[in-house]
Order: structure tokens, then sequence, then C-alpha cells
């Protein structure tokens, strides 16, 4: 390789790899598509070899599935000796991205954000939204510094979790539903009861799958879709206190909640930046008890 070659080419690389998408990985990268397609272009120049074969849909050639592992030890090595830098000299700077559910960066990352660039101003936060498998993926992948998502965090034992709290459970339920008048509900008083859910694999619908008696009638592909269709009547749902309802009746499910998760990888523990954030967390964690799970917060995508 000659001294063409560059970090970003490869961080481009990588983004391409992973979304077989040029579009897709320009916007991750914040990068117009055609710096992207440059970038690329670059890359096969200075290896002499085509790294994606462009057709009706882009794939890795041969010799892009084999850069695409030294890519990922080149990258993860640039980002152990910047950590090493950073703890000699001890205090945070550079990058940071926190990613979060929709819910999540709506509810409780505002205050942890605020805080965390008020007392660390020389680090540049970056803050995305994301499904639960999108976060930790990227968290896996080095793209992400951290994530907070709901229940527990993947196997992995690249990675480390920490859980910072609960939100309550509740069933929304139609305006004059038989179990609207209820002050709470018990597993048992859901036995038969038509449910709207989100799809399989996503964190609500598995919530929803450990209760027993509930009857699945119909998917719905997001938090604040299933709720307009609760309140119009069309079934019963099971969502985080703190998703607005959309008209439709929340009534608590006894014993019913979800955790508050924070995933980072391990070997990161001990970078300034990340070390901070999660100190930042915890302490945070430590005074916010009670009023989250009355606060309500617009709906948008699969939290999940």
């Amino acid at each position: 390789m000659g001294d063409a070659m560059e970090l970003r080419h490869l961080r481009t690389f990588r983004a391409v790899a992973r979304t077989l998408n040029f579009t897709h990985a320009a916007a991750e990268l914040h990068y117009a598509q055609s710096s992207v397609t440059e970038q690329i272009q670059a890359l096969e120049a200075e290896l002499g070899s085509k790294l994606f074969e462009r057709g009706r849909r882009l794939r890795l050639t041969g010799a892009g599935e084999r850069l695409v592992g030294y890519a990922d030890q080149v990258l993860e090595l640039v980002e152990e000796a910047r950590a090493a830098v950073d703890e000699e000299r001890g205090e945070p700077e550079g990058d940071l991205t926190i990613g979060a559910l929709e819910t999540l960066c709506a509810q409780r990352i505002p205050a942890l954000f605020g805080e965390y660039r008020t007392r660390w101003p020389r680090v540049r936060v970056t803050l995305r939204e994301g499904s639960r498998g999108e976060l930790y993926q990227a968290v896996q992948q080095s793209e992400m510094d951290v994530c907070f998502t709901f229940g527990d965090a993947p196997a992995d034992p690249a990675l480390s979790s920490a859980k910072l709290g609960s939100e309550p459970l509740v069933v929304i339920v139609p305006p004059g539903h038989p179990l609207s008048g209820k002050e709470e509900l018990r597993p048992g008083d859901l036995d038969g009861v038509g449910f709207l859910a989100t799809p399989p694999g996503c964190g609500f619908r598995e919530m929803l799958d450990r209760i027993d008696g509930p009857v699945i009638e119909a998917e719905v592909g997001s938090l604040a879709a299933l709720a307009r269709c609760v309140a119009a009547g069309q079934g019963c749902g099971l969502v985080p206190a703190l998703v607005e309802h959309a008209g439709a009746v929340a009534v608590p499910l006894a014993g019913a909640t979800t955790d508050v998760t924070m995933t980072w990888r391990r070997r990161d523990e001990r970078k300034p930046s990340v070390a901070a954030l999660l100190a930042t967390a915890y302490a945070l964690s430590s005074t916010d008890s009670s009023s989250s799970g009355s606060s309500k917060v617009k709906a948008g995508a699969i939290d999940s």
C-alpha cells in the first residue's frame, strides 16, 4: 500500500461494506454521495483491485471481503492509540458518539447530553437515534461509543453494560374498553384480549410474548402507529409509560417494568471521554428516580 491510502478511505469503505449502499453510507458518515464514490475509487486505485461489484445490487468482491477484516483491525488500532494518548493526558476531548432509542433520546438523554457537554466542552458529542439492533451493531463495530436501550444487552465478551434504572410498562386500551376503568392490571386480566404488537425481534414484542394470555391479532410497524390504532379501537398494546398514548387509556400492568441499559465496548472503558460519560450517566441515574415514568414523549420509530 502506498502513501495515498488514508484512514478516511478505510472508514468509508467499512461503512459501504456494511450497508452495501453508497447513499446510506454517505448519510451515516455525513458526506456527499459523490465524496463516498470518490473515496472508494481512490482506494480501489491505490490497491489495484475492485472492491465492489456495481450492478442492480452492490456487493463486495473477493478482494473487498478480504479487506473488511483488515480495515476493522486498522481502525480499531487507531482508536486504541487515541485512547492511550487520551488516558495519558487525562482531559476528555475528541469525538464521542452516543446512540439511543427514540423515546430515550427525547426523555432521558437530554439531561445527560447537557450535563456532559457542560462539564467536558472539549469533547465533540454526536447523538444518534436508532433501533435496538442498529445501536448494538454500531457499538460492536466501533461506529458508536455508548448506546442506551431498553432490556438486556446482547451477550458479547467485547461489550460491557449496566442498568441505569427501569421504566414501568402500561397496557394502552381504547376509550371505553372493559379494561379502561381498572386501576391496575394483572396478567390474568389479559387472557384472550386482542393486542397489537410490534414485529418479531423487537424489544416490546419480546416483552409481550413473555406474558401469557394476550392474543396478538395484528402487527404494527411503529409505536406511534400502534398508539393511534389502539385509540381507534383496533386492539390493545404494551408500551413504556413514558410514551405518549395518542388518546388511548393507559392502565399500569402490575410488576411490569423494562430496564434502561447502557452499553459500551469493554476496551474503551479507560478512554477519558467514554469514562466521563459513564460516570455522568451513573451520577444522573442515581437522582433520576421517580419522574421518568410519568413524563410523556411523542412516539416515533420503533424503540426496540
